[in-house]
């Protein structure tokens, strides 16, 4: 097997000169050199083909005994020494100190195609940075975060991505819910993809410690190899290196909030330099439409992560990032000035973003009042968003709102409720038709055309959490065909896949209150 290693991070950067793999404050590195544990029986379950020809490798390589070896940890890439990333993070907004890669191992980076690969197995073993944990991970999360990355990817949403999904042969011992009642769990590793996984947290450890050396060491570090747009190593330099990443995180959460995907845990340790989905722990997807949900057991009393408040967070985020970077720039005016330009341009593109979920290609002065007024009338009555937003692409400009409601045939299957659509909610949403017909009727498109560009920015299909745990049950069975029936797809969300027509519907009513089909724990 015979991959292109070009590393850089563990060889232009500080490391930790003790090389013993034992909890510790890890001062002026930003890393610790770190061996994978050697998994007792691993087994490949699933592999995404398109990562293998990413990163220069052929298809059938995976049915050999070294891509098992690697890819589960059981053995070390030739020249190369792997190794756990030191950094902190302030954790539902408060500073949590060190943290790093606690059961995250970086083994090489690759590069193909002129783009560069890092290779980081999660669950493969206990580092300096696990704390209290073990380092590893158990089957039903490494389902959802293999799953889960590539179906963002092909939603068109910034994101790591998955390479491979391993069990490791191990049992693992978990408390799902927190709740007192830990069992053995499978364990699994997956081998997770991106240029790279610097967070801002990276940038964090730095500057809470005072080290200013190393701090600008690693911001180089990061321009030169990530924002080669970038010429200046100096103050100019890093206000422009603070512009892009703000610029980045703003597309990826403006993503985000298009697809209704909730991250759950936007601590400043999860969020990318670069402007990636980054840790796939207890997300989800918008069932109904609520500004309010999480999918985080931990965050259910303050709901700090809820799908409303993540354009907040990414700007408070943000902001903990400037505080970071100011010892090297030295003035807080151009901080200021990105962040408030961060506000002003969500709310532009997030308008932006909106008016193509409607299908509007103009832009109108009452527009940001219709979109108001929708959210707030699908929040009256359980509306799932995916199937609204898909299903309205089959509203017609000469449809009659009337009392019928006939209106609302081509919307009607996202309601959990429609017996609840009368009265003071049949008003509501005739009153929103009527102001969404006039507005499309100042639309040159077609409605074929209208149909066309809707569905190519609103999602047919996207993981939903029940069906997440429909895949864990039956891998729980050593029954791995709902995996890669998933993941083909969701390779293909934006199409209508007749085949597949039965993933195209709201969660069961059985789902609602179910481990892992609603709320989920960070338990992994």
């Amino acid at each position: 097997m015979k991959l292109n290693i070009q590393d850089t991070f563990n060889q232009e950067l500080p490391a930790d000169p003790i090389r013993e793999n034992t909890r510790r404050q890890v001062e002026e590195a930003c890393f610790s050199f770190v061996k994978p544990k050697s998994p007792s029986g691993p087994e490949l379950i699933h592999v995404s083909e398109e990562m293998l020809e990413a990163i220069g490798l052929e298809v059938d390589a995976k049915d050999s005994k070294n891509f098992l070896d690697i890819f589960s940890g059981k053995k070390i890439l030739e020249n190369t020494t792997p190794f756990a990333m030191c950094y902190g993070g302030h954790q539902f907004g408060h500073w949590a100190g060190q943290l790093g890669d606690g059961r995250a191992i970086n083994l090489a980076e690759v590069v193909h195609d002129d783009q560069r690969w890092m290779l980081q197995l999660k669950g493969a073993g206990e580092t300096p940075y696990s704390r209290s944990a073990d380092g590893l991970a158990v089957l039903r999360s490494s389902i959802r975060e293999h799953l889960c990355s590539e179906a963002m990817f092909h939603l068109g949403v910034p994101t790591t991505r998955s390479l491979s999904l391993m069990l490791t042969g191990d049992e693992v011992w978990r408390d799902v819910m927190y709740d007192g009642n830990p069992a053995y769990e499978k364990g699994a590793v997956v081998c997770r993809v991106a240029p790279s996984f610097i967070r801002f947290g990276n940038f964090q450890i730095f500057a809470s410690r005072n080290d200013a050396k190393n701090l600008k060491i690693l911001t180089d570090y990061t321009i030169k190899h990530f924002f080669s747009n970038i010429n200046e190593l100096n103050v100019d330099g890093y206000i422009q290196f603070y512009q892009e990443v703000a610029n980045r995180t703003l597309d990826m959460v403006i993503h985000w909030q298009r697809v209704g995907f909730v991250h759950g845990v936007m601590n400043t340790d999860n969020l990318s330099i670069l402007g990636l989905t980054i840790d796939y722990g207890p997300y989800g997807w918008l069932e109904g439409y609520d500004h309010d949900w999480t999918p985080n057991t931990t965050d259910k009393s303050h709901r700090r992560y809820r799908f409303g408040n993540q354009p907040g967070i990414a700007f408070w985020n943000l902001a903990q990032l400037g505080n970071a970077l100011f010892p090297m720039i030295k003035e807080a005016a151009p901080l200021k000035a990105i962040l408030e330009k961060f506000k002003k341009d969500y709310q532009i593109q997030n308008l932006d973003m909106m008016r193509s979920k409607l299908g509007l290609e103009l832009s109108k002065d009452g527009d940001q009042k219709l979109v108001e007024e929708l959210e707030k009338t699908l929040m009256v009555t359980e509306a799932d968003m995916t199937i609204f937003f898909r299903n309205l692409s089959n509203f017609a400009k000469d449809t009659e709102i009337d009392h019928n409601q006939t209106f609302l045939q081509p919307i009607k299957d996202a309601f959990y409720k429609p017996e609840e659509l009368e009265n003071e909610i049949l008003k509501s949403w005739s009153s929103w038709f009527v102001r969404y017909k006039n507005r499309l009727s100042l639309e040159q498109l077609s409605d074929t055309e209208r149909k066309l560009k809707m569905n190519k920015v609103n999602p047919k299909y996207v993981l939903r959490n029940y069906m997440a745990q429909l895949a864990i049950d039956k891998a729980d069975q050593r029954d791995y065909s709902l995996i890669e029936e998933l993941y083909q797809v969701l390779k293909k969300p934006y199409d209508e896949q007749p085949a597949f027509e039965k993933w195209f519907a709201k969660r069961p009513e059985w789902a609602r209150h179910k481990v892992g089909c609603s709320m989920l724990s960070c338990s992994s």
